[in-house]
Order: C-alpha cells, then sequence, then structure tokens
C-alpha cells in the first residue's frame, strides 16, 4: 500500500510540472517571444601582441605597469613586452623587419624615425588610427608635426622628453640664489647671467659639490649646446637644402664657446662620468637632464630639488627634446583585426599618459596635460609648456651618425684638445663625409 500511495504522488507531482512549464511557455508567447534566443557564441581567444621597447631603469618600470594595467583592464588583447637595450635596440628591430619578425608594435624615437618612413620600414597610420577613435588633432602640434612626413602620420606620439634644469635647493639657497617663495632659482638676464649664477653658487658650496654637473664624455654637452644654439634668432640651421651641413656658423660657435667656457672655468668640474648620480647623492648643484629625471629623483629621500625649463640665455624659449612614439613595423600577414588591435593598444596608452607621465615625461595629448590627474603630480607643471618649443633634430636617414661625430668632438673640446672653432669644423667635415647627402 505505500509503494501505490507513492506512486500516486510522484504521478501528480509530474504533472504539476508540466502544467507550470506549460503556463510559463503560454507567458513567454504572450511576451511575443517566439523564437527561440539565439545561444551567446564562445568567445574567441584574444589577440596576442608583441610589443618592443627599448626602455632602462625607471622607464622601463613604468612602461611595464602600464602595459600590465592595460593587459588587466580587457580580455580581447593581450600585449607581451620585450625590452631591450638602447645599444643595439635599433639595429634588432631593423634585422627583424627585414627578416619578416618584425612585432606587431614597437617604440621609435622621432630622431630615429626618418630611416624607418623612408625605407618603407613602418606603417602608414593616417587613416587606421582614426578607425579605432583616435583623433590626431588632440595631439600638442610641435609632437605631433614631429611623426608626419608629406602631412601622413607614422606614428602614434606618446610623449615629449625634454632637456631641463634640475636645482639643489639646499645649494642655491646657501649661494643665495634661491627665492624662498616660489622655491625657483634667481638668474640674471644671459649668458652673462647664467655664469654668475654658477659663480655664486662655486663660491658658496664645499669644494666637493659641482656648481654645473656635466659629462666630459657622451651626449650631455651637445644637448645643451642644441638647446642654446636654437635660443638665437636665426639658429638651429644643421643642413643646408643639399643635406650639407650648415652649423659651423657663428651662431652655432657663440653657443658652444659659451659651453666650453663653462669646462674650462672649472664651473663644470672636470672628469665627471655620473652626473645623474652627483646631483641624486647631493653633490652638485645644478644639471641639465631630460626629464626622466623626475621619477627617480622625487624618490631621493635626502634629495631637496626643483626642476625648470632651460633657462632663456638668448633670445627665445627652445631645448633639445625627443619623443617616443608607438609605431607598427611593415610585416608580411598583419591583419586588420592585429593592426586594429595594436592602434587600439596605441591609443589607450596615449590616453593613460599620466601613468606615464609619472616617469617624468610630458604626455603627448594636450587633454591629458590639462586633466587633473596630470596637473596635481608635483614637479611635471613646472615643465609641461617646454612640450611647446622642444627643437628636434633635423629629419635625416643617418642624424644618429652626425651625433655620435659631434659627440666625439665636442668631447676633445671638452677635455681641452681642441678649441670649439676646431671642434665644429671637424665635426661638419666628418659628417659631410660620413653622414651627409
Amino acid at each position: 500500500m505505500k509503494d501505490t500511495k507513492s506512486n500516486k504522488s510522484y504521478r501528480r507531482l509530474a504533472a504539476s510540472l508540466v502544467a507550470t512549464c506549460l503556463f510559463a511557455a503560454a507567458l513567454a508567447g504572450c511576451s511575443g517571444n517566439e523564437e527561440p534566443q539565439p545561444k551567446p557564441e564562445p568567445k574567441r581567444d584574444a589577440i596576442r601582441l608583441d610589443y618592443w621597447t627599448p626602455f632602462s631603469g625607471g622607464d622601463n618600470q613604468f612602461m611595464t605597469e602600464m602595459v600590465e594595467k592595460f593587459n588587466a583592464g580587457q580580455d580581447e588583447i593581450v600585449v607581451e613586452q620585450t625590452n631591450s637595450r638602447l645599444d643595439d635596440y635599433y639595429s634588432r628591430l631593423r634585422t627583424a623587419i627585414l627578416a619578416g619578425n618584425a612585432p606587431d608594435v614597437a617604440i621609435i624615437h622621432t630622431t630615429s624615425m626618418p630611416q624607418f618612413v623612408q625605407n618603407g620600414y613602418i606603417e602608414d597610420l593616417t587613416e587606421a588610427a582614426r578607425e579605432v577613435g583616435l583623433d590626431w588633432s588632440q595631439f600638442t602640434p610641435n609632437i605631433r608635426k614631429a611623426t608626419e612626413y608629406s602631412g601622413r602620420s607614422y606614428g602614434v606620439p606618446l610623449d615629449t622628453h625634454a632637456l631641463v634644469m634640475y636645482y639643489n635647493k639646499k645649494h642655491l639657497r646657501a649661494a643665495g640664489v634661491l627665492n624662498e617663495a616660489t622655491g625657483k632659482p634667481v638668474i640674471d638676464p644671459g649668458p652673462e647671467g647664467f655664469r654668475q649664477f654658477l659663480e655664486k653658487i662655486r663660491d658658496a658650496v664645499p669644494r666637493s659639490v659641482a656648481p654645473l654637473a656635466m659629462p666630459s664624455t657622451r651626449i650631455d654637452s651637445v644637448w645643451f649646446w642644441w638647446s642654446l644654439y636654437n635660443q638665437m634668432d636665426g639658429g638651429g640651421a644643421f643642413y643646408d637644402e643639399s643635406m650639407k651641413t650648415r652649423f659651423d656658423n657663428p651662431k652655432a660657435l657663440e653657443a658652444l664657446k659659451f659651453v666650453g667656457g663653462l669646462y674650462d672655468t672649472g664651473l663644470i668640474p672636470p672628469d665627471i662620468n655620473d652626473s645623474f648620480k652627483l646631483f641624486h647623492d647631493g653633490r652638485a648643484a645644478v644639471i641639465m637632464l631630460g626629464m626622466w629625471g623626475t621619477g627617480a629623483f622625487e624618490h631621493a629621500p635626502e634629495l631637496d630639488f626643483g626642476v625648470v625649463p632651460i633657462p632663456v640665455l638668448y633670445d627665445q624659449s627652445a631645448a633639445w627634446g625627443d619623443s617616443h612614439t608607438l609605431a607598427i613595423p611593415t610585416k608580411h600577414g598583419m591583419t586588420e583585426e592585429r593592426r586594429r588591435a595594436a592602434l587600439t593598444f596605441s591609443k589607450w596608452m596615449v590616453e593613460h599618459g599620466e601613468l606615464w607621465s609619472q616617469a617624468g615625461h610630458v604626455p603627448s595629448m594636450t587633454k591629458v596635460v590639462e586633466s587633473k590627474a596630470f596637473t596635481e603630480q608635483e614637479y611635471r607643471g613646472d615643465y609641461a609648456a617646454v612640450a611647446d618649443y622642444v627643437a628636434y633634430w633635423p629629419r635625416h636617414v643617418k642624424q644618429w651618425t652626425a651625433i655620435e661625430y659631434l659627440i666625439q668632438e665636442f668631447e676633445r673640446m671638452n677635455y681641452k684638445q681642441q678649441t670649439p672653432e676646431q671642434a665644429l669644423k671637424n665635426a661638419a667635415r666628418r659628417i659631410d663625409a660620413g653622414a651627409g647627402g
């Protein structure tokens, strides 16, 4: 009897469930949902992008953090960063392009772009970038133009990084050349005013402290010379229309004599190898360095410093600078889907330039520079305007070779092995023979 009653109960429960299901189906029909709903398609695999960078130290740390943030914020694109030393980065990149193994996205300095554009090594991004919503008019004009060739855009500019002046407030205060109200240095106008500024520092600080720290070797003195040369009305000429050098001229010589005079008088002490470390450790009152120093100096616990644009010693504002750009190397097999993914990543990077500015650089997009996230960062606002008057190197497929010749000849001047006149003439001769034309 128990079994019979259980079977009857089970049959009543089943009938009730069927009735309920039929009632639910009727309601669905009344709501107009006669057509069966399509099943969601299985999620496709993420597009993996190979991204090459040439960063070191703090720059690479900030870049890696940005890549990780991009990857974590969406699941359609995965960017895999490969970082290399700048020393051999461009030779490796050219080799990869020629071998058909190029990355999907690569950082290229604007100084290096001419050879990549001329040889067809990177893509024209003008229209493709617009298709992902990238508005070229949103970039700072001076930065954007550095990536344009015949009106076409070959790279998405990420930043500008220009030469600026860092100063140790303690040492400037001791010399009486610090405005306590503003925290800015007090420098009288012109080359003589800047020289006197350094002389006051030299007279006030211990002998172990450099008034101005600048290496006797490497590129620093070349950057400083190029900045001052471009500050002069009619200055800044490097090549003529036939691509022969034009910088062996009175204005360029005046700028170089000023730089050389700082070495000759000891205002820049001899045999400095690492000006960054000297300043970081409090043993330099002033240094001229790229903006990338900011991110490191602000984490030096004992360093009370400030930073301003390179002082205007001549007629107008100008400072050496370069830009990192996000470019798409030319390669077989680059599909529209991958190109779109690469540009989507590039767009995200420049729209989040406030993250990159933590390394010290000035973002390329005007809306980022004007954003609260950027303006609230200490120090960056003190030199952000430099982006409007950066003096880029001229466009030449062998410009890096030309710069190497300048470095070598300026080093000989810094060590008093030749005069500024000889340095310019020898550099011009070597460039015309080995990098011109």
